[in-house]
């Protein structure tokens, strides 16, 4: 079994308040693992950390055996980690290519190769027909499907996405799951995603890390981890969506 990313006991405070604490796991090459928990449980600290925008207090990261924290964003994501952020920012002066062109100009010499890859992206993405609108037009689904073709452009092995359904009804939510699976079964990309829409996790998951108050507490398949006692308890009157 190879795992593209191992986080080994991995912690994290802000001015006393612990985070992340002792939390390990591993992302095996070519599956989709998903991050769930409660608001606050440090589900987007650990991507911060992954990604190179947090420095863990302790613990490691290995991504392809190599370890990486404490990299730079950049340099990261040049080892091959995309991200997409909850609270999507494009460039707004930028139109919808351009955006994507940003991304795939870290794998691409020339731009009319970075135009090309990304112009294909944003066509799976359902984006091709506003390809030449700025940025700042699109609706909130569309600026997460921009945020995802951006991080997509870069060509990453392994894909952080965060909260990308939210938002979405639910015949959008379908076509980014369809779209995400294709992806990764045709690509070989690697997905660690944070979700709280439940229908998607179930669809998309093979396995599933549930955090809470900074800890793991379960993980295991989709169909056993809704069946955990803890995670019950944790879900107590949290309104998903399943």
């Amino acid at each position: 079994m190879s795992f593209l990313l191992n986080v080994q006991r991995l912690s994290k405070s802000f001015r006393g308040l612990r985070a992340v604490t002792n939390v390990s796991f591993e992302v095996e090459e070519g599956a989709i693992v998903a991050l769930i928990g409660p608001n606050g449980a440090g589900k987007t600290t650990i991507f911060n950390m992954v990604a190179g925008a947090l420095r863990p207090d302790d613990g490691a990261i290995l991504f392809a055996g190599k370890p990486i924290d404490g990299l730079r964003p950049d340099q990261i994501c040049v080892l091959g980690i995309g991200r997409t952020f909850q609270i999507v920012k494009p460039f707004a002066g930028l139109s919808v290519l351009d955006n994507a062109i940003v991304g795939a100009l870290r794998c691409c010499v020339r731009v009319d190769e970075a135009r090309a890859f990304a112009s294909t992206i944003i066509d799976k993405l359902g984006l091709g027909a506003k390809r030449d609108f700025p940025a700042s037009s699109l609706t909130l689904p569309d600026r997460k499907k921009l945020e995802i073709a951006r991080a997509l452009a870069t060509r990453p092995k392994l894909l952080l996405l965060d909260e990308v359904m939210a938002g979405l009804r639910p015949l959008e939510c379908d076509q980014l799951i369809a779209f995400l699976q294709e992806f990764n079964q045709r690509d070989g990309v690697t997905i660690l995603l944070i979700e709280h829409v439940m229908r998607a996790v179930m669809a998309l998951a093979h396995k599933v890390i549930v955090l809470h108050h900074g800890e793991m507490i379960a993980q295991g398949s989709p169909a056993q981890v809704v069946l955990d006692a803890a995670v019950l308890e944790c879900y107590l009157g949290e309104d998903l969506e399943l």
